[in-house]
């Protein structure tokens, strides 16, 4: 378990390594959307040796426009609840998986900083959204970090984490 920061580079790249392990084992597919991460999961998880024989696609979509037309995102969803939501987080990771014909879509998307926080929604307010079957799973996070680096960071962590109990738990 990564405790401090400076661990936190090596703890994601076991944890991806363990997924692409777990995938592959398990002849799944995997496609991720991005937002606050801005490609770091999709990164972590290229980096391992075998991660094209699991990996199909990563979109990094900042806009809303863009989670609206690549990624299946309601404006609805966007208009009640925000980008920054479980569920358009939800909707981000069920259009991934749709759009890549993947078993599994996980999408992150947050507040990073160091600025576009409100008191609802603070910086390091983060949602990752994992899409498999017919099933959601979402995590909310508040992650205590002081940088911007950090809290993109333990997300693509958290994510990974996430990818790992779905995988072994649910797959």
């Amino acid at each position: 378990m990564c405790i401090f920061f400076d661990n936190m580079p090596a703890c994601i790249d076991k944890w991806a390594a363990d997924v692409v392990k777990l995938l592959g084992v398990r002849n799944l597919r995997l496609a991720t959307a991005e937002s606050c991460t801005g490609g770091l999961l999709s990164g972590a998880i290229t980096s391992v040796n075998g991660a094209s024989g699991v990996f199909e696609v990563g979109i990094c979509a900042y806009a809303n426009r863009i989670k609206e037309q690549y990624l299946g995102v309601k404006p609805q969803t966007l208009r009640d609840f925000g980008a920054v939501s479980a569920e358009c987080a939800a909707e981000m990771a069920a259009g991934i998986r749709t759009a890549a014909c993947a078993d599994i879509g996980v999408s992150v998307t947050g507040i990073a900083g160091p600025g576009g926080g409100t008191p609802q929604k603070p910086v390091g307010t983060v949602f990752v959204g994992c899409s498999y079957g017919d099933k959601t799973r979402t995590l909310h996070l508040t992650i205590d970090r002081h940088s911007r680096e950090a809290i993109r960071l333990e997300t693509v962590r958290q994510a990974l984490v996430l990818l790992t109990a779905v995988i072994e738990t649910e797959m």
